[in-house]
């Protein structure tokens, strides 16, 4: 792939390449839980695409293919989520891609289930994932990302424990729902560059969240 990219570059039309980076916790004991659906959309966006993610590359497992004319290289760091900068700022170094082509997929708990926002820039929120990608990126936050919202936790409950815990089956169908809809915000986003495809998906969200933020999960 790399000497398919290199003979694009000569071209002064060629699409710059991009690197899209689900952030999650290795293992089946973290798999189906509210902290890895940045894995899951990392998964569902390679199906979609017919990418196989079976290399491991700067501590994370990776693929890569194009979308149209679009390369793209996919990652899901494998070092756990309170250290994924480690492997995310060598593939961003590696790959030689500014950080505005490196798109951070993670959860938050400040978003109604199912509820996604796309974004150019931002803070970490008190993200350890993003927290470490941050610090591995030299303190840059001018990198875009997808919020995957997973809602909060109820009452009294632990934001450790919320996170660790799997989806009930209302939570599920939302969150299916919503990986559709990021994969196809993201194949947006290939086609029309990311501030046209967020004003639209932004404010496709914003009824959304509307709509879902009161119902119950």
């Amino acid at each position: 792939m790399l000497n398919r990219l290199n003979r694009r570059f000569f071209c002064t039309v060629a699409p710059r390449p991009w690197l899209f980076v689900g952030l999650g916790n290795p293992g089946e004991k973290f798999k189906g839980t509210r902290h890895n659906v940045g894995f899951e959309m990392i998964d569902a966006f390679a199906e979609s695409q017919g990418i196989p993610m079976d290399t491991v590359h700067s501590k994370a497992i990776s693929g890569k293919g194009f979308v149209g004319e679009v390369p793209v290289f996919l990652a899901k760091p494998q070092t756990y989520m309170n250290l994924s900068g480690e492997s995310t700022g060598p593939l961003a170094a590696y790959y030689k891609l500014p950080l505005n082509q490196v798109l951070v997929f993670h959860d938050d708990m400040n978003l109604p289930c199912g509820v996604l926002r796309l974004h150019d820039k931002g803070g970490h929120g008190s993200h350890k994932g993003l927290k470490s990608v941050i610090y591995h990126f030299k303190g840059n936050r001018e990198f875009p990302r997808l919020r995957i919202g997973i809602g909060s936790p109820p009452g009294q409950m632990d934001p450790k424990a919320f996170l660790l815990q799997k989806f009930n089956v209302t939570a599920r169908q939302r969150i299916d729902e919503a990986l559709q809809e990021g994969v196809d915000a993201l194949k947006l986003l290939l086609s029309k560059g990311l501030a046209v495809s967020a004003k639209r998906f932004n404010k496709e969200q914003k009824y959304k969240h509307l709509r879902v933020q009161n119902l119950p999960v």
